[in-house]
């Protein structure tokens, strides 16, 4: 039997624990600011509650987005309204949509939930169209892992052993108390998330560490088909 979704049961936790922290409002600016303006169709992959769809609606964009998780899209479309967004349930490694379908896509936080981050950003890049821009803004994978223990700001950071074990991993230091203790993380070495745009096809156009800590929690990548 397939196992459920990681998030259906926490999507209700999740939408206000992640909507209350300051780093996933520098992550949705950054995300509207690299794809800009529509007008044109945006995926939004992995949308989760649907967060950042509202940015992107006010820059002009038409927006789909899709996620695995059905309790995550039921908060989604609560946000979203009669705003004209389509929610689509669906895996991001096996998109429903023809090849070339959007002038752009987006993705807000989610390698470290697929459980084949290369198989998205290869579905990202056969549903973008050629000339169109893929945004994509997660956590760092050097300082925001299972192996990374960050401190209180002004204390130094204190890494552990690991940071070349990818793959799933259920507990670490560097798991904290909010969401990764509860679904996982599935850890990427930088080397390996840039390599698996790249090898998608696309062509790294901007590469950004949003935020202004000393040791930034996230990293933003423009890419274009």
């Amino acid at each position: 039997m397939a196992r459920p979704p990681r998030y259906d049961g926490l999507a209700d936790w999740y939408d206000q624990e992640i909507g209350g922290l300051e780093v996933t409002t520098t992550a949705v600016t950054a995300l509207g600011r690299l794809v800009g303006d529509g007008p044109g169709t945006c995926l939004d992959l992995g949308c989760g509650t649907g967060i950042a769809i509202p940015a992107l609606l006010e820059r002009g964009w038409r927006v789909v987005g899709v996620d695995l998780a059905g309790d995550q899209l039921r908060l989604a479309r609560q946000r979203v309204g009669a705003s004209g967004a389509g929610l689509v349930n669906a895996d991001a490694a096996v998109l429903p949509f023809a090849d070339a379908a959007f002038d752009a896509v987006v993705s807000l936080l989610t390698h470290t939930d697929f459980d084949n981050p290369e198989a998205a950003f290869a579905e990202a890049a056969r549903v973008l169209r050629r000339g169109g821009r893929l945004v994509y803004v997660g956590t760092h994978p050097c300082f925001v892992t299972p192996f990374v223990e960050r401190r209180p700001t002004g204390a130094a950071h204190l890494l552990h052993p690991g940071y070349r074990e990818r793959g799933w991993h259920r507990a670490g230091p560097g798991f904290g108390r909010g969401i990764r203790p509860r679904v996982g993380v599935h850890h990427l070495p930088l080397a390996d998330l840039i390599g698996a745009a790249l090898r998608a096809g696309l062509t790294l156009t901007r590469l950004e560490e949003p935020g202004d800590d000393d040791y930034p929690y996230l990293i933003a990548l423009e890419l274009q088909r």
